[in-house]
């Protein structure tokens, strides 16, 4: 069991799903001022396992996943009741991954390039309980 530190204590705890690692490490970068995140999955089905054990507050995932990918380990958590709330942080700019992820239950959705612009809005947001999209390029 992770113990987490008295600096932590107000600090919303976020779970980290994304199999690209040097990715999650300038992730990690971006949220560690603001968030203590409490894990780090390659996977979907790891995803769903370390959601269950370590019970974080907001869940950032990725939809392109090895083993099970965001969309589905999103309904496998939604339909379990996980109550994380979940945004995904994603390369996918279509439309159609939008209404896929936020059908699943998810509050946001930012795409990898305005990673630095809409992050943190987004999980902020979704901390609120509402929605954010990153807008999507339409050329």
């Amino acid at each position: 069991m992770r113990v987490r530190r008295v600096d932590q204590l107000d600090k919303l705890t976020i779970l980290l799903a994304d199999d690209h690692r040097p990715f999650l490490k300038v992730v990690e970068g971006l949220l560690i001022p603001v968030y203590d995140v409490v894990g780090r999955v390659p996977d979907g089905q790891a995803l769903i396992r370390a959601a269950r054990l370590l019970k974080p507050d907001i869940i950032l995932m990725d939809i392109s996943m090895p083993i099970l990918n965001g969309i589905d380990a999103s309904k496998e958590l939604n339909e379990s009741g996980c109550p994380a709330k979940i945004v995904f942080l994603t390369a996918h700019s279509d439309i159609d991954f939008v209404c896929a992820c936020i059908g699943t239950g998810a509050l946001g959705f930012v795409i990898k390039s305005r990673m630095t612009i809409d992050l943190l809005p987004a999980l902020k947001e979704a901390a609120a309980g509402r929605i954010f999209i990153s807008p999507l390029n339409h050329e």
